[in-house]
């Protein structure tokens, strides 16, 4: 039996099971998708029906206004399928000195899309692209057959419009499987020489990001009798360094409809910040110094975040 992510992480400091301070806002634009990811953890699909719509948005610009110098993490599904995505990107520029687009890239690829890499530089958006793997049989196998391809070749324009230099141009790598990501220091010396020496491409930086046994992966896990395993491996790679460090300290997210998260895994699981009276809270009504002290609402997925070097929206917390 694993012993409860909120007890482990109390024995280490029970002020890890509190809310620091605000950096990170982040924005679930919603679970449509033009993938079909095996490792998806909100399910998304072109099938996808949560969509933020223009109000939400404006609650967002608005909140970014009275709390500036605070990160915008821009995610989905595929975020830029939004239908008003171009709205909330003009509506909050100037509001984050950093606006981070998390892309799977190949959508920047497909027919009516080819606007988007030089709407993001004309916008200045860092790029946090999904790759999780340097070879393509690897990433097909993950997220599917050709997606590869469409991904370096987006890679390969982004570059050419000065991402990777002169914009940041980040990486995400995830596991193919059931365990966790080596060094992420070392994996990203290993992609920087085989997208350079095979395709010639920069890049900023890699984050790595440990599977959270949730949405279809933890389908996976149950269908090969594996999920048990997974957490035991996950508990007993439980990392105290980087359990210091976990990301729903400092983030708060946001899902379509407004409401707010301490990560967007727990709004995966529908498991909402919520008022002392037990009331869901929305952006709106969100104040950041009230949340200062507040506990977060853990559970066992959250050994995901400490195994290993640990696991953040921003990679490794710790090695």
């Amino acid at each position: 039996m694993v012993l409860s992510f909120k007890d482990r992480l109390q024995a280490v400091n029970p002020e890890y099971e509190t809310f620091e301070s605000l950096h990170t806002l982040q924005v679930n634009l919603g679970n449509l998708c033009n993938l079909h990811c095996t490792h998806c953890h909100v399910n998304a699909s072109r099938r996808g029906t949560e969509i933020m719509g223009r109000d939400v948005m404006g609650q967002i610009a608005g909140f970014l206004t009275q709390h500036p110098n605070l990160t915008l993490d821009i995610t989905g599904g595929c975020p830029e399928m939004n239908p008003d995505f171009r709205y909330l990107i003009e509506q909050t520029k100037g509001l984050a000195p950093r606006r981070m687009l998390r892309s799977n890239l190949a959508i920047m690829a497909e027919q009516g899309w080819e606007w988007l890499p030089e709407y993001c530089r004309e916008h200045e958006l860092i790029i946090v692209g999904s790759l999780p793997c340097y070879l393509e049989d690897n990433v097909d196998r993950q997220r599917g057959i050709g997606v590869y391809q469409k991904s370096i070749q987006v890679l390969k324009l982004l570059n050419s419009l000065g991402y990777g230099s002169e914009l940041e141009l980040d990486l995400v790598y995830n596991p193919g499987g059931d365990f966790v990501p080596g060094s992420q220091h070392g994996l990203e010396a290993t992609y920087k020489m085989e997208l350079l020496a095979n395709h010639g491409i920069v890049f900023s930086h890699l984050f790595t990001i440990t599977n959270a046994p949730i949405g279809r992966f933890r389908e996976h896990l149950e269908s090969t009798g594996s999920y048990s395993e997974y957490l035991r491996m996950l508990a007993g790679r439980f990392n105290p360094e980087a359990a210091g460090a976990i990301m729903c300290r400092k983030l708060i997210s946001v899902d379509w409809q407004g409401k707010i998260y301490n990560c967007d895994f727990n709004q995966a699981l529908e498991m909402p910040v919520t008022a002392d009276d037990g009331s869901e809270i929305v952006i709106s009504e969100l104040d950041d110094g009230g949340m200062s002290g507040k506990k977060i609402r853990l559970s066992q997925h959250c050994y995901s975040c400490t195994a290993g070097e640990g696991s953040s929206c921003t990679g490794a917390l710790a090695g």
